[in-house]
């Protein structure tokens, strides 16, 4: 069984549903297949675009060792988006959150870009440190991670 559908079943077991008020995850395949493995008729789940990975534009597809973070916090991949396009999708998804979610517990399924744009947004740190200090990279993977978003971080 693939590493990401064992950790999405395993995860049942890890959460407490009573707490999530609404799962939302992006519209892409992979996300889609997570939330349903996890969630499906468990919570309602919403799909939603802007929380969907990063565009690497000619890197699509490609090997993900071609994809250099580093080099494209304010540059644009070629055809594609740069992270800093990434963390304004996700500085708009977070004033959606806070307009019609504000005090409420939501489960988010997401991708490598828009994770680490919410440690920028939410711990307020700058995006280098944030891909430094990457679960991926310190292999230090947890079943879910806790952002508070607020109007202060965002």
């Amino acid at each position: 069984m693939k590493s990401g559908i064992k950790q999405s079943l395993d995860l049942k077991e890890q959460i407490n549903f009573e707490e999530i008020d609404l799962v939302i995850c992006s519209d892409l395949k992979r996300a889609i297949d997570s939330a349903e493995y996890t969630f499906k008729n468990l919570k309602e789940i919403v799909h939603d675009n802007r929380i969907r990975e990063c565009n690497y534009g000619d890197l699509n597809g490609q090997d993900s060792s071609l994809v250099k973070y580093e080099e494209h916090i304010n540059n644009k991949f070629s055809n594609g988006e740069s992270l800093k396009d990434v963390e304004k999708r996700l500085r708009d998804f977070c004033n959606y959150l806070l307009e019609n979610y504000d005090g409420k517990t939501i489960a988010l399924v997401a991708h490598k870009a828009p994770q680490l744009a919410l440690d920028v947004i939410t711990k307020n740190i700058t995006w280098q440190d944030a891909i430094e200090k990457d679960w991926r990279k310190t292999k230090n993977w947890q079943p879910g991670w806790i952002y508070i978003i607020n109007k202060k971080n965002n």
